[in-house]
């Protein structure tokens, strides 16, 4: 019997504290019909009993709301529904094609593009499937028995739109192995249920197939960057516990995303090298999402980064070769160069003087956080900059510079270098000693990322403040002259320095596509030898940085998310993205 006494169950709210308990939310996209957004009860009551809280989201292409409904989410249900007018794909109707719902196609690939740069886990079901194909780089066929004919191979299509009560399974799909959804499964074979006549015929990059039907129609398709985004051709909603194990798995998912973004609100997330003013001869607007370059305002908000380290790089010339040829500014020398650069940095920070500002010192960083502020640090890629006269180490402070690295690609007047070194000095210059001291006296960080086996142990004995690396890997599971053997990195912790791992596929993998995976594994290994206290991610975007999966600043969040699957506590965290870097500045700049 119901009880309509209001106070009873106001009663029962507030008899606990909490009152509710956290929850990750998902949002679904809704149907439109007669001018109703309307949605199977279905859909929502799975994400209920998957431990979630939905929203449904009506189907509104105004980017004020598309992107206000994102920050409420953490995951997203693409559901079924009509066709897609193939104009969205390049194509004519054919006669085949069934009736389309011109008032969902837009707001629906919008929310999905703008949801994926924000990493934000999906399911997509049915109709959803082709949204993410046709939001993502995919194709979709308007019709399966004319889009899908080759396919076949010879055997006979299926009925892909069946007539059967919709929680009848209808046909066999096979499970690839290793994929998102033979794990969810525990099976290679499934039996589902098919309303479709559409079907995904080609995933692009982002995506492949993990399921086909007997036919060979693709029934499943699933992130190729490590991303939760599965994408399903049968209506899981209407197979009960079949289906809920889907719902799920995308409240996992949602809730992991969740918990990263809490985190990222509490600590301070640095990248402590980008080559981005690299860029600079291009016009890139740091205000717009450039898709020339990897670090801008868009991308580092998507990926909820505070900080990054924009250094002015300087290419080291050739014997026979002077500065301004390796140079796109027509400027006097290094030392000039560096100037603009800094110049420029400092003109996108004034003309965006509400969202970002420059930093020095963790106490600005911080207080940028604070001021809901990103932050760009300075520093230099090459001593060169100083143009051999030491006079110019305190110029460049009083610029706001936190650390130098000593030298590039190429013996300098400092030191010799870990790539295409003469050996000029075996090891740190008299001049580069000096350099050192100075850099101790005026507390900017001394970088030898870059510099050679010996010029590393030389800077490490000089130095009276701890020594970084900005950018440099394992030379232990990556042989390559610019990474760091284990002896190395245990001198450094030593000492108190750090060493972040850095996401140039070369000091990655000697071979093949590196991926956020080995990244990881670079950082485990660096744990393991070094400690927690001695590591962090420089991930020299722009650089020639950036992998499958921490491609560019809209997915760094993604590396929290590895990090919380391997059950690295919040103090861990917190050290590792830039905690680690803000103590050894600290040592650094107290002076």
């Amino acid at each position: 019997m119901k009880n309509f006494d209001l106070q009873s169950h106001l009663n029962a709210i507030y008899a606990t504290f909490p009152q509710s308990l956290r929850q990750p939310v998902i949002g679904l996209t809704t149907n439109f019909n007669d001018n109703n957004a309307m949605l199977l009860d279905r859909y929502y009551r799975l994400v209920v009993a998957a431990g979630a809280t939905p929203i449904l989201i009506p189907p509104i292409a105004d980017k004020d709301v598309i992107g206000n409904t994102l920050e409420l989410i953490d995951g997203l249900v693409l559901t079924g529904g009509a066709d897609y007018n193939p104009l969205w794909m390049g194509e004519e109707p054919l006669p085949s094609l069934h009736g389309i719902n011109a008032e969902r196609d837009l707001p629906e690939l919008l929310i999905t593009q703008l949801a994926y740069n924000r990493q934000i886990p999906m399911l997509g079901i049915c109709r959803g499937m082709q949204t993410l194909a046709v939001a993502l780089g995919g194709n979709v066929v308007q019709d399966i028995e004319e889009g899908f004919a080759e396919v076949s191979n010879g055997t006979p299509l299926i009925r892909h739109s069946q007539d059967a009560a919709r929680n009848e399974p209808t046909h066999s799909v096979n499970l690839l192995r290793n994929s998102i959804i033979a794990s969810i499964y525990g099976c290679e074979k499934l039996y589902v249920n098919s309303f479709h006549h559409q079907a995904v015929s080609a995933t692009g990059s982002k995506f492949r197939f993990t399921a086909t039907a007997p036919d060979g129609v693709p029934e499943a398709m699933e992130s190729t960057e490590h991303k939760s985004i599965l994408g399903v051709q049968w209506h899981p909603e209407w197979l009960e516990e079949e289906g809920q194990r889907l719902f799920d798995w995308l409240a996992g998912e949602a809730e992991r995303f969740a918990k990263a973004k809490r985190l990222h609100t509490r600590i301070l997330t640095l990248d402590t090298h980008c080559d981005t003013p690299m860029f600079f001869p291009l016009n890139v607007n740091f205000a717009q999402r450039d898709p020339h370059i990897l670090v801008d305002l868009h991308k580092m908000t998507e990926g909820r980064q505070d900080a990054t380290t924009m250094v002015a790089y300087l290419p080291q010339p050739k014997a026979d070769e002077t500065f301004r040829e390796k140079v796109e500014f027509d400027v006097a020398g290094p030392k000039a160069y560096a100037d603009l650069i800094f110049d420029k940095i400092e003109d996108i920070v004034r003309h965006n003087a509400e969202y970002v500002a420059l930093a020095r010192t963790p106490n600005e960083l911080y207080a940028n956080k604070r001021a809901g502020k990103k932050s760009i640090v300075l520093g230099i890629e090459n001593g060169l900059a100083l143009e051999t006269d030491l006079h110019n180490v305190a110029h460049f402070a009083q610029r706001g510079i936190t650390y130098i690295t000593l030298c590039h690609n190429g013996d300098n007047a400092i030191c010799d270098s870990a790539r295409q070194s003469l050996c000029m000095h075996n090891g740190v210059s008299d001049f580069g000693a000096k350099v050192i001291t100075e850099m101790n006296r005026l507390g900017v960080m001394v970088d030898l990322s870059h510099g050679a086996e010996k010029s590393f142990y030389d800077a490490l004995d000089i130095s009276t403040k701890p020594i970084v690396c900005s950018h440099s890997n394992c030379k232990a599971l990556c042989d390559v002259p610019r990474n760091l053997t284990d002896e190395q990195m245990r001198a450094l912790a030593a000492k108190g320095g750090v060493a972040h791992i850095t996401l140039y596929n070369g000091f990655l993998r000697v071979s093949g596509e590196a991926d956020i995976l080995d990244a990881m594994t670079h950082l485990e290994h660096a744990i393991g030898v070094m400690g927690i206290d001695h590591v962090g991610l420089g991930t020299d975007f722009d650089g020639d940085g950036g992998i499958c999966g921490l491609a560019n600043s809209s997915e760094l969040i993604n590396f929290t998310i590895q990090l919380l699957k391997r059950k690295y506590s919040e103090t861990d965290i917190e050290k590792i993205w830039g905690g680690n870097w803000l103590r050894v500045m600290e040592q650094v700049q107290n002076i």
